[in-house]
């Protein structure tokens, strides 16, 4: 096979694909109908036709009947007036009258005859349409049902262009909801070892010395504090001069310092 031939080929199958999804065939149904209704219309207007051209012949042929009697009538005026030419011609125009009515008889019972055929062939054909509009109706409701459950069955089964792309538009949600979850987890487990810093936090941009350093010097002064607390209330031994601050030392030499009379 040629290229020429595959290529018309593979056109007519594409063409035929196209036609065939766009073809309903309830309309198909429906044009055909039209046409036998158009073919039964033009068999009624077929029978008017001969019907007309049937009594165009017959009122001929009354008028020829009428122009027989006259003539006759003449004839017979001219034969007793004596005057036999003249009944003559007259009797003669009478005959080629009725040679004529005779091809106009036999034309009228040819018309006749076709009248019937037709009319025949019209009752026919109008059988067959009523029939055929049946099957119609019939063929458009089963193929209404088919299409409904076909729908009713893609829908229910998730087959069909539009469900399918609703699955797949579900499936993206799911997707992005198990990702989401996936990485609010990440950061929970990430930020509970410690590894995510409250940048906001003070002393944020401190490096790791300095981060120890103010944690040393937070413990020394609540050791000192406690102390103080201690000797104030009587408990333990009271901290060396060198542990107490400026404040603290005087406060504790008021305290150890007597009391004079009167003071």
């Amino acid at each position: 096979m040629g290229i020429g031939a595959r290529m018309s080929t593979v056109i007519k199958s594409k063409i035929s694909r196209v036609l065939d999804k766009a073809e309903d065939p309830g309309e198909t149904l429906d044009y055909s109908y039209q046409k036998q209704l158009e073919n039964l219309q033009n068999v009624k207007k077929g029978i008017a036709d001969v019907v007309t051209a049937k009594k165009r012949l017959q009122l001929q042929n009354e008028k020829h009947q009428q122009a027989i009697v006259k003539l006759d009538t003449q004839a017979r005026q001219a034969l007793a007036g004596g005057n036999e030419q003249l009944a003559r011609t007259a009797l003669e125009r009478k005959s080629a009258i009725q040679t004529e009515m005779q091809s106009l008889d036999t034309q009228i019972t040819e018309l006749e005859n076709q009248q019937q055929a037709l009319i025949a062939s019209e009752q026919k054909l109008r059988t067959k349409v009523e029939q055929f509009r049946t099957k119609k109706e019939t063929i458009k409701a089963q193929y209404s049902a088919a299409e409904a459950q076909v729908r009713i069955s893609e829908a229910a089964t998730g087959v069909g262009e539009s469900m399918a792309e609703v699955g797949m538009a579900m499936q993206r949600a799911v997707d992005k909801t198990e990702n989401m979850r996936a990485r609010a987890d990440a950061v929970a487990e990430l930020e509970a070892a410690g590894t995510f810093e409250d940048l906001t936090a003070l002393g944020a941009g401190q490096d790791d010395i300095d981060r120890q350093l103010a944690e040393l010097g937070s413990g020394t002064q609540v050791d000192s504090d406690l102390e103080r607390m201690k000797a104030e209330l009587g408990m333990g031994t009271a901290p060396s001069a060198g542990e107490l601050s400026a404040g603290d030392a005087d406060a504790a030499a008021g305290a150890e310092a007597p009391k004079e009379p009167g003071a």
